[in-house]
């Protein structure tokens, strides 16, 4: 069964120490949905926009998100095989990102990752400033596995 919000919260937030330095928030924590947030704040580059190791962590975290509020995490847990980031312009401001996953596509993934051990699924986000504008875009390729 899917944990309750907060303590995906605290696990999304705290878990990782690199990740609670950061001061990444989680804004929204639902089964299928989540939106976080990652402040300028402390995570500025040489020239005073968003550093990019800041942007990644931004994009690969929901994954692990997701999998917190949506999976039953007794049974199964995530991996990241691969992730890309592609930069479109200098982030200037907080940073927030949100992916989904349908009940549907949920259902899917468990099964499967109890018929073969694993199921494998796609993440493609938008990060986006305070005005909507797309900062970076992500590819993640996820795993759910059994345990």
């Amino acid at each position: 069964m899917p944990l309750p919000t907060e303590i995906a919260r605290q696990l999304t937030e705290e878990q990782i120490a690199f990740v609670h330095r950061s001061g990444l928030k989680a804004e929204v924590l639902e089964p299928g949905f989540v939106r976080l947030r990652m402040p300028l704040q402390g995570n500025q580059n040489h020239i005073g926009s968003m550093y990019a190791g800041a942007l990644f962590t931004l994009a690969e975290i929901p994954g692990g998100a997701l999998f917190l509020t949506s999976f039953d995490t007794q049974r199964f847990y995530p991996i990241v095989t691969e992730m890309n980031l592609r930069f479109r312009r200098p982030a200037s401001g907080d940073i927030q990102v949100e992916a989904r996953l349908s009940p549907e596509e949920i259902q899917g993934l468990e099964e499967q990752a109890r018929q073969q051990g694993k199921a494998s699924y796609l993440l493609e986000l938008q990060l986006t400033d305070g005005n909507g504008e797309v900062v970076a875009e992500s590819r993640g390729h996820y795993q759910l596995r059994l345990r």
